[in-house]
């Protein structure tokens, strides 16, 4: 399959769009250094991914790069396979599995494919399979459960596409965070602003933490929010 705009020629429920992403190689490589708490700390604190485990194994091991969505039936895995063969290095495979725990939706092969065409990573709102194999790294990798069932490869699914991800709205191109704490999609549309939000914040949380380690209490800190809500402190 090739991709095109004409959908008239595709069967019903097939389709893979152009790999899609505004976003420039500095402005990923700038948010390496950001901490995904951090990212969720500027955007309200309250977005991110719920229910994925880290299978990775490897706490350093993170993840950056723009987003190839993939929507799959579940249990399947045909258009995981051609998100694969289209991303580029570093790009990140978000997978809308809805969820589906019954049949894995990746295994152990796709990672030596991964690390050979150096992908970012990959979301998975379902199961993978070959635990012991993603656990020895090389490619981060964050799923909803495992099961050693293995896929389908009939289809029907789409690529590059706006998906439902364990919890995240994203669109092809978002900027896909991953750490030992989670996963957090960027909208590419807002990341230079949130890029900037990031840092003031770690430049933030610097000085409270040396204020910490001095062992000064900052009361008035939270004094002054309790006052604020009517709390006489």
């Amino acid at each position: 399959m090739s991709a095109h705009t004409d959908t008239e020629n595709w069967p019903t429920g097939f389709y893979i769009h152009p790999r899609r992403t505004t976003l420039t190689a500095s402005l990923v490589d700038a948010y390496r250094q950001v901490p995904v708490a951090h990212a969720g700390d500027v955007m309200g604190r309250h977005t991110g991914t719920l229910g994925l485990q880290m299978y990775h194994n490897d706490l350093g091991l993170t993840m950056c790069g723009p987003a190839v969505t993939v929507r799959t039936r579940p249990g399947d895995n045909l258009m995981v396979h051609a998100a694969m063969q289209r991303a580029q290095p570093g790009d990140v495979i978000v997978i809308d599995g809805g969820g589906d725990l019954s049949t894995a939706v990746i295994g152990g092969l796709m990672r030596t494919t991964a690390i050979s065409r150096q992908l970012g990573g990959f979301v998975i709102d379902g199961a993978l399979r070959d635990v012991a194999e993603w656990a020895e790294g090389g490619v981060p990798v964050y799923a909803r459960g495992h099961t050693h069932r293995g896929p389908s490869k009939e289809g029907p699914g789409q690529v590059n596409v706006p998906i439902a991800c364990a919890g995240l709205a994203i669109q092809p191109g978002d900027l896909i965070l991953g750490d030992a704490d989670g996963v957090i999609a960027i909208p590419a549309a807002e990341a230079e602003a949130v890029l900037a939000k990031c840092h003031i914040h770690a430049e933030k949380e610097a000085r409270i933490r040396a204020n910490n380690e001095t062992g000064h209490i900052d009361t008035e800190r939270f004094d002054a929010n309790l006052r604020q809500r009517g709390c006489p402190v």
